[in-house]
C-alpha cells in the first residue's frame, strides 16, 4: 500500500479561479448550485458539505448576492489517511441579481450541507391577471 496519499482532482470548474486574492490558507471552490422558479420566488439550492451553519456569510451590496462558507478538516483520532478522495476547503459564490427580487425580504436555510436561498419576487414582478371589461 502506498503511504502518500492521493486525491481525485476537482474539475476546473469547480475551484475558485487563481486570479483572485484569498487571505485564508487551502482550496476554494465555487459550490454547485440549482436554480428554481416559482410563480413568486426563486430559489438556490447550493451544496457546502462540511460547513458548520456559523461559518456560512450571505451578504447583499447593491446587486450582488454573496455566498461564502468555511469548512474546517475534522480529522479522526487514531487513524492515518490512506486515500482521500473528499477534499475540504471553503466555498465561494454570487449572484446578480434582477430589480424584481424583493431585498428586504431574502431567507437563507441551511441543512445537512445543502444550503437554500429564498429570494421572493416584487409585487411588480408577480404575475397577475388583467380583467377584461366589456363596453
Amino acid at each position: 500500500m502506498a503511504t502518500e496519499t492521493k486525491a481525485m482532482e476537482p474539475k476546473k470548474d469547480e475551484l475558485l479561479p487563481e486570479a483572485s486574492e484569498r487571505t485564508r490558507d487551502g482550496r476554494c471552490f465555487v459550490p454547485r448550485s440549482d436554480i428554481y422558479e416559482t410563480e413568486d420566488q426563486i430559489i438556490i439550492v447550493m451544496d457546502m458539505p462540511g460547513v458548520q451553519k456559523d461559518n456560512i456569510e450571505i451578504s447583499l451590496e447593491k446587486t450582488v448576492l454573496a455566498v461564502n462558507g468555511y469548512a474546517d478538516l475534522e480529522e479522526p483520532d487514531g487513524f492515518a489517511l490512506a486515500r482521500a478522495e473528499y477534499e475540504v476547503g471553503d466555498y465561494e459564490r454570487s449572484f446578480r441579481i434582477s430589480n424584481q427580487i424583493n431585498r428586504d425580504e431574502i431567507e437563507a436555510e441551511y441543512k445537512n450541507g445543502v444550503l437554500h436561498l429564498i429570494l421572493p419576487k416584487t409585487e411588480e414582478a408577480l404575475k397577475r391577471k388583467i380583467d377584461v371589461k366589456v363596453g
